[in-house]
């Protein structure tokens, strides 16, 4: 199975903690060349650091804020100009929690545009060089909400749900070309964000931290949350040669929370 990233450039969204951050670590390590965005720069020189080069890659970094879509265009334009990307994993935290119902219209439209919008500037900036090398994978972090909505997370589960069927669509153009688009779902994953569900789900719940979280350990199978590294194999794997006919599917990474199929 060719898991080999040797000569292939990546970009890695929200790269500096979690998901983003192992998935970076791991593309490196399998010869991917890697940029890190983030709009902490201090964060990027260090993860910068951790990023392992034993093929002799020359890893870099973009401070990006994806608050301001129009200085993202511009410096991601910038950053592709005589260089081809082979990879992108658009990956940025979710919006905060709370019923839908009480939600204000700004948290849609801002959460739009995060998420949506700004995978849109930057896939339409690295196809082009995508098809030119016809090969090309785009991977989208997005929730298990996407298949069942979660409760308490209104914003989140609508513009998740938008991220699916924008990344299916995608899927279907972008087939011919070698590119293939697909959505990783994470379940409760060990993160700033969990630490932010636990806290507000103990609160509702009028128990400790500690107690809330084993209650939503037990809603888990597997009974445990998941380490950031293990949604990082299934980003690395969907990366790879091996993974060139798997197009347009949504990968739960969950240890079996999902309880649709």
């Amino acid at each position: 199975m060719n898991l080999d990233l040797k000569n292939k450039n990546a970009i890695i969204c929200g790269s500096t903690a979690g998901i983003g951050k192992a998935s970076a670590i791991q593309l490196a390590e399998m010869g991917a060349t890697i940029t890190l965005v983030a709009r902490n720069e201090e964060k990027l020189k260090n993860t910068l650091l951790e990023l392992p080069f034993q093929d002799g890659q020359k890893h870099n970094y973009l401070v990006a804020d994806f608050t301001n879509p129009d200085e993202l265009r511009k410096k991601i334009t910038k950053a592709v100009e005589g260089k081809v990307f082979h990879i992108l994993l658009n990956n940025t935290g979710g919006p905060k929690g709370g019923p839908i119902f009480s939600a204000d219209i700004s948290e849609f439209t801002n959460a739009f545009t995060q998420h949506l919008v700004c995978n849109q500037i930057l896939t339409q900036a690295v196809v082009p060089g995508m098809k030119e090398a016809d090969y090309g994978r785009i991977i989208n972090i997005i929730s298990t909400s996407v298949k069942q909505p979660i409760d308490g997370l209104g914003v989140s589960n609508t513009i998740r749900g938008a991220v699916a069927s924008w990344s299916k669509t995608l899927a279907n153009e972008l087939g011919p070309f070698g590119i293939t688009v697909n959505n990783v779902l994470p379940g409760f994953t060990a993160t700033d964000r969990l630490d932010d569900i636990v806290g507000n789900a103990a609160k509702k719940m009028k128990k400790t931290e500690a107690e809330a979280a084993a209650f939503m350990k037990n809603l888990v199978p597997a009974r445990r949350f998941a380490q950031p590294g293990e949604v990082a194999n299934a980003v690395a794997f969907l990366a790879s040669e091996a993974a060139s006919y798997i197009n347009g599917i949504n990968l739960p990474v969950d240890g079996g929370r999902t309880k649709s199929l």
